[in-house]
């Protein structure tokens, strides 16, 4: 077997020049450090303890640059997934953190299952059905529900539990009790965030902070002044192996594993999309399954979490010049050697400062742009971004992302289930045969209606094209006598489709008037051949224009005249 046929590093390493190389090194000493802040800070997010955030990012850079086939996509923990599987694991876990980090990794299993089932049966469409309008809407209410979570450690007193509403009531509730030197860490580091958004973009500004918040927290000895700390962080490796969960415990995680992969393969493929586009290489979405497989294999025997493509991290690792996904390799090595070797020089790191961090990054999941397309693009359309936000806001994390899957299925079945249906006229001076509604100069003819169906004629769609097409045929009233359907627009009919074209057929029979098929690709013609509506109604015959029908038709008339 041929390895290049999944390992993708096998095809672009034996390419890679003196001078990629060095960009690569380059590129993935600054993914690192922006990595090491954002594995810490979700962590939190997810209710783990920092390592395993360390854990996640380590093991999962190691193995990604194997398989994948974007160059920029940094693989990483996110805030979406790890603030999901903080919000969804409490219960479960039922107060044991031992417990809580096992559901965690076994998570990451089953994610790297589903990732691996989706490559074998090459299921790379899947990423197109969560609409990118449900994704911005869901991903707003993430934001929401992360601030909320988060300004409690800023301002140093202890937060509240359940939805965004319950969390900000408490907040408000609790304002009076903020601890100043918690606010003035925390604050202090969200303030040079901020700037340095602005003026030193893409550059490791988490890190200094972070540098800056230990050397602070620990001259200063904030702890002493009620600040919490982030603790001690154990040096050195996991003996990686598989997490001690039960059997009946898979049941529960599936739904959570099925909302991270969801959530990791749209935001991944967009990823992909977007460098794809920039640079002119194509993401080949089945590939990017199996990478997705490994890295979040890698992550739960090495007691990490789910992991995915970031899209700020991988921001930052093209503007750093990465030319290939090696420079993710660089950056899982030096993430290695900071967690074997210095991670205990975290232990003073003040909490307010870890919540700067995350509030600061949270900020990329809000698309003021992208929401505002959306508004112009259609009420519509926003009213379901809107529900995908409320629906984190109000349901959580994990029945939002799933709401927001439903809902975008649902979305795709209405507009599949409403083909346009349209009447045809003949544009003047011509034989062409265009839409009369859009159209209104284009001609019809005398007791003759040419309809265009615009879909595949399927069994959940028929009912619309008969009464669209029953509907047009009342409109023109008692003379007509011949319908023509265009079948020009229609690439498959299914049985319940074929016994549409049946039953109209004979109805129309009924009230005198013929039925007529026209421009029949070759699948349809091969389906109604199969459903036995040639034997019945005569054969279709390939390349019959609607010219050729209405001149059969008139020489039809002649001849019985």
């Amino acid at each position: 077997m041929d390895e290049t046929r999944w390992l993708s590093a096998a095809k672009w390493v034996p390419k890679i020049g003196r001078d990629a190389l060095r960009a690569d090194i380059m590129a993935g000493v600054t993914l690192a450090a922006y990595l090491l802040p954002a594995g810490i800070g979700d962590a939190s997010l997810a209710n783990l303890p920092p390592e395993a955030g360390l854990y996640a990012c380590l093991f999962s850079g190691l193995v990604y640059w194997l398989f994948c086939s974007g160059r920029h996509t940094a693989i990483t923990v996110t805030s979406a997934i790890s603030l999901l599987l903080g919000a969804s694991l409490g219960n479960l876990a039922g107060g044991d953190p031992a417990r809580f980090r096992a559901l965690a990794a076994c998570t990451a299993l089953l994610v790297g299952m589903l990732a691996l089932s989706a490559w074998v049966v090459h299921a790379g469409v899947i990423v197109n059905f969560i609409s990118e309008t449900v994704l911005v809407g869901f991903k707003t209410g993430v934001a929401l529900h992360l601030v909320s979570t988060q300004l409690p450690k800023l301002f140093g007193f202890q937060g509240g539990h359940g939805n965004f509403w319950e969390r900000s009531g408490e907040i408000i509730a609790h304002l009076d009790e903020t601890n100043a030197a918690a606010f003035a860490a925390g604050g202090g580091a969200l303030l040079v965030l901020l700037l340095g958004k602005v003026w030193l973009k893409h550059k490791p500004v988490a890190l200094m902070v972070v540098i800056a918040g230990i050397t602070i927290g620990s001259l200063a000895r904030l702890g002493e002044h009620g600040v919490k700390m982030l603790g001690a962080v154990p040096e050195g490796l996991p003996t990686p192996g598989l997490p001690a969960v039960q059997w009946s415990d898979l049941n529960t995680l599936f739904p959570l594993a099925l909302a991270c992969f969801l959530l990791g393969t749209v935001e991944t493929a967009a990823i992909g999309r977007t460098f794809g586009l920039k640079y002119g290489y194509r993401v080949d979405n089945n590939q990017e399954f199996l990478a997705l497989a490994a890295a979040n294999f890698a992550a739960g025997l090495g007691r990490g979490f789910p992991v995915s493509g970031g899209m700020s991290q991988s921001l930052v690792n093209e503007s750093a010049g990465a030319r290939t996904p090696l420079s993710g390799l660089v950056a899982g090595v030096i993430i290695l050697l900071v967690t074997v070797f210095l991670s205990g020089m975290l232990r003073n790191l003040p909490q307010p400062v870890l919540a700067a961090i995350v509030l600061v990054a949270v900020t990329g999941l809000v698309k003021l742009d992208a929401l505002r397309r959306i508004w112009r693009f259609g009420q519509g359309e926003f009213a379901v971004a809107l529900v995908a936000l409320l629906g984190v806001l109000g349901s959580g994390l994990l029945r939002g992302v799933l709401i927001g899957a439903v809902l975008s299925l649902v979305l795709l079945l209405r507009r599949a289930s409403r083909p346009r249906v349209t009447e045809l006229g003949r544009v003047p001076g011509t034989e062409y045969f265009a839409d009369v509604i859009r159209h209104p100069e284009n001609e019809r003819l005398p007791q003759t209606l040419i309809i265009r169906s615009e879909a595949s004629l399927l069994y959940f769609n028929v009912e619309h094209v008969r009464d669209s097409i029953l509907e047009l045929l009342n409109e023109r009233g008692q003379d007509v006598r011949l319908i023509i359907l265009y079948l020009g627009m229609v690439p498959v009919v299914d049985l319940a489709g074929a016994e549409l074209l049946a039953d109209l057929h004979r109805d129309l029979a009924e009230r005198g008037i013929a039925l007529r098929l026209a421009e029949a690709r070759g699948p349809v013609r091969e389906a109604l051949r199969r459903s036995s509506f040639e034997q019945a109604y005569g054969p279709v015959e390939a390349n019959e224009t609607v010219t050729s029908v209405l001149r059969k038709n008139v020489e039809r008339m002649c001849s019985h005249g």
